[in-house]
């Protein structure tokens, strides 16, 4: 049973994707700002297929702590779930994603339209691309979201926080929100299975400005693990370096 119900959720995450994104097309040409109706519209299906068709749920908790305008916020990334499920409480999220997304069909059209694409094998040029984006997106009073880690992260993995979130914390000169979630308890990193179950996504609250490189970097890898952590159950926690 809960094979069949994966596949069919799998089947209605792209079925929902491909008429969502074909039906607001025409309107996103005339302004890009129905991205933003299209993602949150394709968060929505999602969350309906997850309870309806796997048997999950999806809480938001820290709704007190979620940045107007421009912003910049680093969240834990265990599932595809949390590149979609940030539009249903930001107003004008930017991903910053891998750039050969963009070239697949549908998503890759909305992404090209304001979302931040990195060559995760370009190095010092891409860390300079995702800053000077990052940096245009928040003058615009849009909320940018990377996923510190680069890539989604299996429950035991240890963290493995890269560079990037640094350079735009110091380049940007703002304070960072952080998010937490144990959306990988429904969701893997890998393959087509999905389990029933409630998870949560929490936003926690931000980490000033102008703090030192490594200071920043150990407040923001301690603040999300912890909090991540806490969100498992105890046979699954791990514990997290002060």
């Amino acid at each position: 049973m809960k094979a069949l119900r994966s596949i069919l959720f799998v089947i209605w995450l792209y079925g929902s994707m491909a008429v969502i994104g074909l039906v607001l097309w025409p309107f996103v040409l005339m302004d890009e700002r129905h991205v933003w109706t299209a993602l949150r519209s394709w968060g929505r299906a999602i969350n309906w297929g997850l309870r309806w068709i796997v048997g999950a749920r999806v809480s938001f908790e820290g709704l007190e702590n979620v940045p107007q305008g421009g912003a910049l916020i680093a969240m834990k990334h265990q599932s595809m779930l949390d590149t979609v499920a940030p539009a249903l409480i930001l107003s004008r999220p930017v991903f910053i994603y891998k750039a050969e997304l963009a070239g697949t069909p549908v998503m890759g059209s909305y992404l090209k339209r304001n979302q931040i694409a990195v060559d995760r094998g370009g190095h010092a040029k891409a860390l300079k691309s995702i800053v000077r984006g990052a940096r245009d997106a928040v003058a615009k009073g849009r909320q940018v979201l990377i996923f510190p880690e680069g890539t989604r992260q299996a429950l035991d993995a240890p963290p493995d926080y890269k560079p990037g979130i640094a350079a735009m914390y110091k380049d940007l000169n703002i304070p960072v929100t952080p998010i937490a979630c144990n959306t990988g308890l429904i969701w893997k990193p890998k393959g087509i299975m999905r389990s029933p179950g409630h998870v949560t996504i929490k936003v926690l609250p931000p980490i000033p400005a102008g703090l030192p490189r490594d200071e920043f970097m150990r407040e923001l890898e301690h603040r999300i693990e912890t909090e991540s952590q806490a969100l498992l159950p105890p046979e699954k926690r791990r514990s997290v370096k002060p």
